[in-house]
């Protein structure tokens, strides 16, 4: 029988594995630790690129696929969604009994895994908390999940000052870096030749990479209208390539992928639209771009890395820790033309090369390893509020 702390990892998103799949090998090649992987979400989504078969593709066991989704464009389609992870994944865990579930971010999918495994008495530790996003309901299920977690890996000072803020134990909470941060300094970017036989499309004079989420709180603007600016922005320019993400699986999320695939479908010769580029053509394509638009956490935290001007666009973001290479308007048109000359201006461009980025930890998935390897469970699960004096 063996004596290794079982970590379960439970992932629900393209972005979410990235972040998480460097911290995975490392739990998998270590001694002391086993890992155990829980597959759910868009993962198993043909609509969304069934980022499984990447999963599988780079030789990881899954040992449990959990599919959830329905249609997932209204709010009811999301709580079905919630629902079916409260019905499946108790029965797994029972089996597999982990001694510690490892989970990255704010989705719903994992707000509601987390209170699984509270209600199981099984310990969480839960990467990226502290953050804010105030424009998204992914804020408050990312601070549900920090009270409903025991160990804390954060991403810099103020998200650690945060956490404890909210009154947990500062001995449980570790700024390690993140982890999007690490994977550009560990693997091996593509050529800009490359990247062009992949998505197909010759670069031009400027290159655009492009993810747009909806604003799941903001009831003023439908899904449609949030993204209508952009395109319209883009329809003006010239000698410019789109190289276009889908949006995540919130509510809104398949109406802005149809407007997207309108555009593309009028402009095939220099546009497209992927469910799913993956970690390493995302983050070559993010090199070899003019800029990153939209309103992807990615153009926050793994931009200055790469010395990258982004755009972030709307209220999705709104307070998130950033740096001067982020360029905020609003979503009408005539704010996204005016971020578009300043990102291709000589100036904003040649202020690049100072950039620093706040996320930056060094040896991100390391450090995580060697938490969850040594420090202690006994007792973790009452936990004490930690007023601040």
């Amino acid at each position: 029988m063996s004596n290794k702390r079982k970590i379960c990892v439970i992932t629900g998103t393209r972005a979410e594995y990235g972040l998480l799949s460097l911290t995975m090998q490392k739990i998998s090649y270590s001694k002391y630790l086993e890992l155990g992987l829980v597959v759910t979400g868009s993962h198993l989504s043909k609509d969304l690129g069934e980022t499984v078969t990447e999963i599988e593709k780079d030789g990881f066991e899954i040992n449990f696929k959990m599919p959830i989704l329905n249609i997932n464009d209204t709010s009811t389609d999301i709580l079905c969604s919630m629902s079916e992870v409260l019905k499946q994944l108790p029965e797994f865990l029972t089996r597999f009994r982990p001694d510690l579930i490892l989970v990255l971010g704010d989705r719903y999918e994992i707000f509601a895994c987390v209170s699984v495994a509270l209600i199981f008495n099984i310990p969480v530790a839960h990467i990226h908390g502290g953050e804010l996003t105030e424009g998204a309901f992914d804020d408050a299920m990312r601070h549900a999940i920090t009270k409903m977690s025991h160990i804390h890996f954060t991403t810099n000072r103020e998200h650690t000052n945060r956490v404890i803020q909210m009154g947990e134990n500062q001995d449980y909470v570790f700024n390690v870096g993140a982890p999007g941060v690490e994977n550009i300094k560990s693997i091996s970017l593509l050529s800009k030749e490359e990247i062009e036989s992949l998505v197909g499309i010759s670069f031009r004079k400027r290159n655009y990479l492009i993810t747009y989420h909806p604003e799941t709180l903001n009831q003023s603007i439908s899904p449609e209208r949030q993204i209508q600016g952009l395109l319209a922005a883009f329809d003006e320019l010239e000698d410019s390539t789109f190289i276009f993400t889908k949006a995540n699986s919130d509510p809104g999320g398949i109406s802005i992928n149809s407007k997207i695939q309108e555009f593309v479908s009028k402009n095939p010769t220099n546009s497209c639209l992927h469910s799913s580029l993956g970690q390493l053509n995302y983050l070559s394509m993010m090199r070899h771009c003019t800029g990153v638009i939209g309103n992807s956490s990615s153009a926050l935290i793994e931009t200055p890395t790469l010395k990258k001007g982004a755009i972030n666009i709307g209220s999705r973001q709104n307070n998130r820790m950033r740096s001067k290479n982020i360029i905020d308007c609003g979503n009408s048109k005539e704010e996204i033309k005016k971020s578009l000359s300043v990102l291709n201006s000589k100036r904003f461009q040649d202020s690049l090369v100072e950039i620093e980025n706040p996320y930056d930890g060094g040896d991100t998935s390391k450090q995580i390893v060697d938490i969850l390897t040594s420090k202690s469970l006994d007792s973790i699960l009452i936990k004490k509020f930690v007023d601040i004096h």
